[in-house]
């Protein structure tokens, strides 16, 4: 699995999380991903991850995302 971990006050997650989908299309991504989000519309964001057709998992925190 991949961990990622974006911090970002004002960015909108969403913006990142449809990023994460264009890029696992184009990588013909089979790894789980695990992503955690701070900044706004973290909803959508989540939303988006989890409508995909790919495995990857939205999480809150770091703890959350290493059980995952």
């Amino acid at each position: 699995a991949i961990f990622v971990n974006i911090f970002w006050g004002i960015m909108r997650c969403d913006t990142i999380a449809h990023g994460f989908v264009a890029a696992a299309k184009e990588l013909k991504l089979t790894i789980p991903v695990v992503v955690r989000l701070q900044g706004t519309r973290i909803d959508e964001a989540k939303a988006i991850l989890v409508n995909s057709q790919f495995k990857i998992l939205a999480c809150d925190d770091l703890d959350d995302g290493a059980r995952l």
